[in-house]
């Protein structure tokens, strides 16, 4: 008598079946809480402070179409194979080659859910709590409120896909339909309309350099696509509801941080909403909004650590939430600079997945224990990305990323040892 295995419903290891597969509305729901990143609301204030209300649109317009091919691509990839971004690297970089893609996203994720923590804490205990809070120190009772929220958000994350899509359900509509009307508010209560506001200034940014912050601030965080994508019931749903939630989640972000900044003066809605007198309805968006990413991002640190270590995804939840909700204050006043040097080596590894798929989609890949092309293209398009300060970054670094693995394809030795 056979025993009876239990069904992983994060599909860890495996492809996800036709039975683990999610409707096109829980799809769109979960890759738009994924793209509701709080931080992108400073790149909301940078292209106000630095772009007319044209310039603004326009870099909103071609960032957001860059960032469509490259995360559209994935979430086809990811949809169309049913494998997460770290079973897709052990056919591109190897079973032991995938160990770097996998601790890059897993180091990222986890330093960007602290950061998300701390983000949330912060404003909240200097409001409700009125605590001073400085790079220097903290009260207690502000590390509490961390700890409560590293806890509830570790708590969703532990309980996988079926959690994230739960929490996605109630935190989108209520982000999205809060944080506009938010914005609208803000926009009557001004002494001028959006597009005189957004007028006032140095202007002295650039349509192009703009696109640059629009690409910058999710392409990192977009490698993670195929994560969720997987569950989606196709290729093609997979890509276009990726796009379409790339291309929302995003403009919402940077707009509601260029209105925060330029009608209110503050870093994002929350503050917009405080001056607007909606307290209450300002922490709830703040910490839904974080919520979302912050659980996506701790369930991609999960999966990476576990293709390392061969520890379940759940453990490692629990380890990346631990390690991220300790070190959050730290990690906001000490680690945001260099979580954005960090961000510029992921792109070159989604290019090399995206590469390596669509070149063997239709043969079946030997598994090999390391291909050095791909780990020097990924290497070699981190270290272009953060020191050439021209063009797009993230561009360069997969330019060189995808011409080192081109190269690698004409050397058989480099592919496997």
């Amino acid at each position: 008598m056979s025993r009876q295995t239990k069904t992983d419903a994060d599909y860890t290891g495996s492809p996800v079946d036709k039975k683990g597969r999610k409707s096109n509305l829980s799809m769109f729901m979960v890759m738009l809480g994924f793209t509701f990143f709080s931080a992108s609301m400073w790149v909301g204030q940078q292209l106000a402070a630095g772009l007319d209300w044209r310039g603004f649109v326009w870099a909103i317009i071609l960032g957001g179409l860059i960032l469509a091919a490259y995360t559209g691509s994935l979430g086809w990839i990811g949809a169309e194979s049913g494998l997460t971004l770290d079973m897709l690297a052990r056919r591109s970089f190897g079973t032991k080659g995938s160990w770097l893609p996998s601790a890059m996203i897993s180091l990222t994720q986890t330093g960007w859910f602290g950061v998300g923590l701390a983000m949330f804490a912060i404003p909240v205990a200097k409001e409700l709590m009125g605590l001073e809070v400085t790079p220097d120190s903290m009260p207690w009772e502000g590390y509490l409120l961390v700890a409560v929220a590293g806890i509830l958000m570790t708590a969703s994350a532990y309980f996988g896909i079926k959690s994230l899509t739960i929490v996605s359900y109630i935190a989108v509509p209520a982000v999205a339909i809060l944080g506009t009307v938010a914005m609208i508010l803000a926009v009557k209560n001004g002494d001028a309309g959006l597009v005189e506001q957004f007028a006032k200034g140095t202007k002295d940014l650039g349509v192009i350099a703009g696109a640059g912050l629009v690409v910058g601030s999710f392409v990192s965080g977009g490698t993670a696509t195929p994560n969720f994508t997987r569950f989606a019931k196709s290729g093609k749903v997979g890509l276009i509801v990726t796009v379409i939630a790339f291309f929302i989640g995003n403009s919402l972000m940077f707009l509601f941080g260029a209105v925060s900044s330029i009608y209110a003066g503050g870093n994002d809605i929350f503050e917009v909403m405080l001056n607007l007198n909606l307290f209450y309805l300002a922490v709830a968006v703040l910490g839904l909004n974080i919520w979302t990413t912050n659980d996506n991002a701790l369930y991609s640190a999960g999966l990476g650590l576990s293709n390392i270590f061969g520890v379940s995804k759940k453990t490692m939840v629990i380890i990346s939430g631990l390690i991220g909700t300790v070190a959050a204050v730290w990690l906001y006043w000490n680690f945001c600079n260099w979580l954005n040097v960090l961000n510029c080596t992921l792109p070159p590894v989604g290019i090399i997945l995206i590469l390596h798929y669509f070149a063997n989609r239709k043969k079946e890949v030997k598994e090999r224990a390391v291909d050095w092309s791909a780990i020097i293209g990924v290497v070699a398009g981190a270290v272009v990305a953060n020191l050439v300060h021209w063009g797009f970054a993230s561009i360069n670094g997969m330019a060189v990323a995808a011409l080192c693995w081109g190269i690698g394809r004409l050397i058989p030795a480099s592919r496997a040892k």
